[in-house]
């Protein structure tokens, strides 16, 4: 069963509970995913659809902590039971040494040395560990390897 058929029969499921917050959060992603289809013309295979949950993610996080600095603690716990929700349509995460070693190797197969080479490193690194790894950890990974 692919990740967007697994989405949709959780919003079926999530229809028959009455889970109001969860069926929203899932008609957000399902529309995020059904807008990237129309835009690009284009079916969303398991990767993309990573991409667009990791995005939505972001989103959430960056709302929360707008909410919270704003004084609107019921507008963050809002934004955070979406973050839960989301959050179960990612595979499992590399650990920050998972990715570091990972990074690692990519560094020296390209025989990147110095900041110069970031820009290459990244792209290698997104290539590799896109949907695998959070990519913050991956940025302040491939900065260490680059500084050593």
């Amino acid at each position: 069963m692919s990740l967007k058929d697994r989405i949709t029969e959780d919003m079926k499921a999530a229809m028959r509970a009455k889970e109001a917050d969860k069926l929203v959060t899932i008609r957000g992603l399902l529309a995020a995913v059904k807008q990237k289809e129309v835009d690009e013309r284009i079916v969303v295979d398991d990767v993309a659809l990573v991409a667009i949950v990791d995005k939505l993610i972001k989103q959430r996080k960056d709302s929360i902590s707008q909410f919270t600095a704003g004084g609107r603690p019921d507008l963050a716990e809002k934004e955070a039971v979406e973050l839960k929700v989301l959050e179960a349509y990612l595979p499992q995460r590399m650990s920050a040494e998972e990715v570091q070693t990972a990074v690692n190797a990519i560094v020296s197969e390209l025989g990147a040395k110095g900041p110069a080479d970031m820009g290459r490193v990244m792209a290698a690194v997104k290539a590799q560990l896109s949907g695998k790894a959070e990519m913050s950890l991956v940025s302040v990974a491939v900065k260490q390897a680059l500084s050593q």
